[in-house]
């Protein structure tokens, strides 16, 4: 048995279907601020904050791909590494 991970591919409607929920929210919440019954400096306080939590939220989940491919890619290193030890033992050399 293996201990390789399975690599998982997206499909183009899962891709599709995050950017078009990604757009439409954005959409809305821009909708929403805008007919807020508020002051001009208050939407456009909250309109920051929107794009402030958008953006550390990819920033965000850059870091974690990343370190989770970092640590595959270990993972793979130690595991070559063994399989090389594994195939030079010989163990019915004489010593």
């Amino acid at each position: 048995m293996s201990d390789t991970p399975v690599k998982q591919q997206n499909t183009a409607a899962f891709y599709g279907q995050a950017a078009a929920s990604f757009v439409v929210a954005m959409i809305a919440t821009a909708v929403g601020i805008y007919h807020l019954q508020a002051d001009a400096w208050v939407r456009a306080f909250l309109a920051i904050a929107v794009l402030y939590l958008v953006t550390s939220a990819f920033t965000l989940a850059k870091v974690i791909r990343d370190r989770q491919e970092a640590g595959q890619i270990v993972s793979r290193v130690d595991q070559a590494r063994l399989e090389k030890l594994l195939a030079e033992h010989d163990p019915f050399e004489k010593l």
